[in-house]
């Protein structure tokens, strides 16, 4: 099967779906005939993109089997395609916020009309999917395959004492949590600053690597809280920064919370942690209810529930042979679960079973 798959949102910009396009564009030609078209200048440089994509693809369309669009946004270029290629195969992966963006245009164009005129859809997560049925999308035209990783487990690459020194504050004695990632409102950050650590023993603290809107909120609490001690506001790290971390902090947390207009498509950050034998605790809500199986590579918690978050995170701190357990067995479930290569086989399988709407 020839594809060519079209991504709007590419590294070097840094994000969910940039990182998901990218991991896409690497792994789909391993095992098809697939040609990536895609933005690598960012948000910016869109109003040119999608005119030069649009063209690119009435041109070469007819080369193709099947279109996969990136995300929900590339709807408009579908949609167009479609009037000249009725019967290609056209499909687009929808992550969430491309179905709940709350603009009214945006909500009468792209989710109306141009995202039903395609043939398929790929959401990252049953939450995904869930709302592109509120949304009005047909049941029999949702797949659902999560997002993937391939991070290299290295157990031994990393010591206590380069963590030490990353973070430039003494380990030997403490219990790291780590949340990577944006550091956005939904991300539950600034709630669990506010609301968990202050009740938690003083010899666990808290590692943030990322960058993003919450971060004035947060440093703001902090003061407030009298917590620049207990926690490390890193920003954007380096990639091989970020390998250390995954590699070497004692617990990884995500405690997003819910948030009107935004969602938490997937949840890859949690999965890459579990791949790098993390310990995950993370909130039982949207996506990340996909990307983590209780008892199987982590632990979900209610969201918002302060109690059953700091019993979760004082039950594995407390016990290094319970999270040497759940580490190994993450693991382990990870690899054989949301590994890339397995995720693009689902990808392909997808877009040969697609029929279009056109016979």
């Amino acid at each position: 099967m020839k594809i060519l798959f079209i991504s709007r949102a590419y590294p070097p910009v840094t994000g969910g779906i940039e990182n998901q396009n990218y991991a896409l564009s690497v792994w789909l030609p391993k095992i098809s005939d697939c040609h990536t078209l895609a933005n690598t200048h960012g948000k910016k440089f869109l109003p040119f993109f999608l005119p030069y994509a649009i063209i690119y693809t009435l041109i070469q369309a007819s080369k193709y089997d099947a279109i996969l669009l990136g995300d929900g946004v590339l709807a408009a270029l579908g949609f167009i395609v479609k009037i000249f290629y009725p019967k290609k195969k056209i499909i687009s992966i929808v992550h969430g916020l491309d179905l709940t963006y709350q603009n009214a245009f945006y909500q009468n164009a792209w989710v109306k009309i141009f995202l039903p005129s395609l043939d398929n859809y790929i959401a990252v997560s049953q939450e995904t999917k869930t709302i592109a049925l509120q949304q009005g999308l047909l049941n029999d035209k949702v797949y659902v395959i999560p997002n993937g990783t391939d991070l290299s487990y290295t157990p031994d690459k990393y010591t206590r004492q380069d963590l030490t020194n990353l973070l430039k504050k003494d380990t030997s004695q403490s219990i790291v949590l780590l949340t990577t990632g944006r550091l956005a409102k939904r991300k539950g950050a600034h709630w669990f600053i506010r609301e968990i650590l202050p009740t938690l023993p003083p010899h666990i603290f808290y590692v943030l690597a990322g960058d993003g809107p919450e971060r004035e909120t947060i440093e703001k609490a902090l003061k407030e809280l009298s917590l620049e001690s207990r926690v490390i506001l890193l920003g954007r790290v380096s990639d091989q920064d970020r390998d250390l971390l995954l590699h070497t902090a004692d617990i990884f947390i995500q405690p997003n919370i819910p948030v009107p207009g935004d969602m938490e498509g997937f949840g890859i950050a949690v999965i890459e942690a579990a791949l790098l034998g993390r310990p995950v605790i993370a909130s039982e809500l949207e996506g990340l209810k996909d990307a983590i199986i209780p008892n199987e590579n982590g632990l979900l918690v209610p969201p918002l529930d302060t109690e059953a978050w700091r019993q979760a995170i004082l039950e594995l701190s407390q016990s290094q042979e319970k999270r040497l357990l759940m580490s190994q067995k993450a693991h382990s479930y990870t690899q054989n679960t949301f590994h890339w290569q397995r995720v693009s086989e689902l990808y392909i399988e997808a877009l040969e079973n697609t029929k279009t709407q056109v016979q």
